[in-house]
């Protein structure tokens, strides 16, 4: 297979509106994203997407703002945005909006972690989830229906540990549950149809453990083929019951998955019929990797798993020569086409300012790893740059915003708020 590297359009001026051009193959199409910078201030590390004025239009929601599609230049204020942060760049003080990052030289952290979006109140008009710094409290915001003046907030969750909580459906049953632990119990939490506004119900599905609100990596998925979706960490997967009727403890199957990075996926790499998992290694250092499920068990039983690292702390740890720190978010997306789930992810930009961690002032770097498996069973991921002066968060969301079927790409971090706009040619 020919190595597949990305060439890069050189962007003169301003980076507000930037194109990447990714070569798929030889002969292929070429997958482009086109950058546009919504803010560059910094109020969220996660972004999402949803139709907030009901017309037809697919907007943006990034920190205490909405931007209204398609183009994004409206923005509108959900919640309070009077933040204002001083600091120093290139020795002279600077004044701005949003929270301390790299407008000025000072690193702060965000009360807006991860967002989602979803109607919980059965009105017909989306609302906006977010679960704040580590260990704080999850709150929604209920669209006014055009209404002016801020969104009314209520709590779902008093505490929400762990650096990476989702919101997707981990039941079964067709409805979006927040996915975290708290008081060091696994488990999820579920809102109340019945009473919208009430706190949601939290269902422990392990024994109280070792987990804090600053744990990194979690996840779901099927990982056993049963048709149910078990739960991931680092230390191995919560198999679920054959009812949730009663809450009570899921199976522990023991693996390691790594130093705990971003968020996790259960899905079949390799075609062999066996789930496996996909991670980033450490959300301040290196690695990205999948485990392939094993035919062979352990003698207890469980499922032995091998790790294959896509990426590590050397370029020579990828076959393309790619190599870059601080994964704290992946998403799993198709994004070329082919029926097949690619990995999107990137450097999360001063995670813990320009000081900290692994590499923290290298290019914030936004990327897709292609899945392409060969006749011979055989895997590759290959990976495609699609930004060099963006990156990730604690969140990075593939979403179709403009309507043409095609995956673009939302981020909000310390950088600010983007979306890249995917358009292929062939």
């Amino acid at each position: 297979m020919h190595k597949i590297l990305p060439s890069l359009r050189v962007c003169l001026g301003s980076i507000v509106a930037c194109g990447v051009v990714l070569t798929a193959s030889a002969a292929g199409p070429t997958h482009t994203f086109k950058k546009i910078q919504l803010s560059t201030e910094f109020w969220s590390e996660g972004a999402h997407v949803g139709d907030f004025n009901k017309d037809g239009k697919m907007d943006v929601v990034s920190g205490p703002y909405w931007y209204a599609g398609p183009d994004f230049k409206a923005k509108h204020e959900i919640y309070p945005a009077a933040r204002r942060s001083k600091s120093t760049k290139d020795g002279a003080p600077v004044e701005f909006g949003g929270y301390k990052g790299t407008l000025g030289s000072e690193n702060e952290y965000s009360d807006n972690f991860v967002a989602y979006t979803h109607d919980f109140n059965g009105d017909g008009w989306t609302d906006y989830l977010v679960i704040g710094f580590p260990g704080a409290q999850t709150a929604w915001f209920e669209n006014p229906q055009n209404k002016p003046g801020h969104w009314k907030r209520h709590v779902a969750a008093e505490s929400t540990d762990n650096e990476s909580p989702m919101f997707a459906d981990i039941t079964g049953d067709g409805k979006a549950e927040l996915i975290f632990h708290t008081g060091g119990h696994l488990g999820y939490a579920t809102p109340d149809p019945k009473n919208p506004t009430s706190k949601w119900a939290f269902h422990k599905i392990s024994a109280k453990g070792g987990w804090q609100r600053f744990t990194h990596g979690i996840g779901i998925g099927d990982v056993n083929g049963d048709g149910k979706t078990d739960f991931l960490m680092k230390e191995g997967w919560w198999q679920q019951p054959a009812s949730l009727a009663e809450d009570s403890e899921w199976a522990f199957h023991p693996a390691s998955f790594g130093g705990g990075g971003a968020q996790m996926y259960a899905y079949d790499v390799n075609a062999d019929g066996r789930p496996d998992v996909i991670t980033s290694l450490a959300a301040h250092g290196y690695g990205l990797a999948w485990f392939e499920q094993l035919a062979d068990k352990d003698d207890k039983g469980h499922p032995k798993f091998k790790q294959h690292t896509l990426m590590g702390s050397k370029p020579e740890e990828n076959k393309y020569g790619v190599k870059f720190s601080q994964l704290h978010a992946i998403d799993l997306v198709d994004i070329d086409g082919d029926g097949l789930l690619d990995i999107v992810t990137g450097k999360r930009i001063w995670a813990h300012g320009p000081g900290g961690d692994a590499e923290p002032n290298a290019a914030a770097v936004l990327y897709w790893f292609q899945l392409v498996r060969g006749k011979d069973k055989s895997v590759d991921y290959i990976p495609h740059l699609i930004d060099n002066n963006s990156g990730i968060g604690t969140q990075v969301l593939a979403a179709d915003l403009n309507g043409d079927k095609l995956p673009d790409i939302i981020v909000g971090n310390k950088n600010g708020t983007f979306v890249h706009i995917h358009s292929v040619t062939k």
